[in-house]
């Protein structure tokens, strides 16, 4: 069935080292903001941060039935929404687990991260697998939504890959570590992705000050929606837009650029 429109909220929160404290965070977050929404965003990593740039994240990986994963899943339904969150997922590697986005409520799903953060001086890949290369959809409410996680914001195939096969929203939960122009590069990058594919794209990341903020929605034209601030950790910021049909099919009209391809 296809919906014309699609309720997006957006929570800018930040995880701690907890992963209990972080699990009730969401709980309550959820109930909070879940209601009259279609779909929930929260960061990546929101299971339980990744501490100090280089930790050993193993021991606090889990399967995608344990303990973060219900969490999602009865917070989710509780309010009747789908909601997308990240988590550390063990692997074949236990020294090694995925950077997993959960999708569970109304729509059940999971995205292993296939870009690893090897840049700016960090080395995700020492720590962390990358997932496979397959894009990653679901449906949600009647809309074809496209999986990517922080750092594949940096690779359009990505983008364009999950468009091909149908996306007309990406969601990319996201710790965008802050730093000189990373805010510049963050809100650029996802202007570009909405635009060169016209798709709507949802992007909710952690607060300042060690990540960049500035969650947002943006349309297939290009226009922002709604824009989150820095941000600050101790202050959960929500935002709402809501993604619509004749806005997604006039973009693809006005400029039918996925059409007019030649490569």
């Amino acid at each position: 069935m296809t919906a014309e429109s699609l309720r997006i909220a957006l929570v800018q929160a930040a995880s701690g080292l907890d992963p209990a404290a972080n699990r009730a965070a969401l709980t309550d977050l959820t109930a909070e903001h879940g209601p009259d929404t279609d779909l929930l965003v929260f960061p990546e990593a929101f299971a339980r941060d990744f501490g100090e740039a280089g930790s050993d994240v193993s021991g606090y990986a889990e399967p995608l039935d344990g303990p973060f994963a219900t969490a999602a899943l009865a917070a989710a339904t509780g309010v009747g929404t789908t909601l997308v969150a990240g988590m550390f997922e063990q692997g074949p590697e236990p020294e090694r687990p995925y950077n997993t986005l959960v999708v569970r409520g109304g729509a059940e799903a999971s995205y292993r991260k296939v870009h690893l953060y090897d840049s700016f001086g960090h080395r995700e890949s020492d720590r962390l697998t990358a997932g496979p290369t397959e894009p990653t959809l679901v449906e949600v409410a009647g809309w074809r939504v496209g999986l990517m996680t922080c750092y594949d914001l940096r690779f359009p195939e990505l983008a364009r890959a999950l468009v091909d096969r149908g996306a007309e929203l990406l969601v990319l939960p996201a710790a965008w570590v802050a730093g000189q122009r990373k805010v510049e590069h963050w809100r650029t990058l996802l202007r570009a992705r909405a635009i060169e594919n016209t798709v709507y794209v949802a992007a909710a990341a952690q607060p300042a000050p060690r990540y960049s903020g500035h969650s947002l929605v943006v349309d297939p034209f290009g226009d922002l929606l709604a824009e989150a601030g820095p941000g600050e950790p101790d202050a959960p910021e929500v935002i709402r837009a809501t993604a619509d049909r004749s806005v997604l099919d006039e973009a693809r009209r006005v400029n039918p650029s996925l059409r007019n391809r030649r490569l």
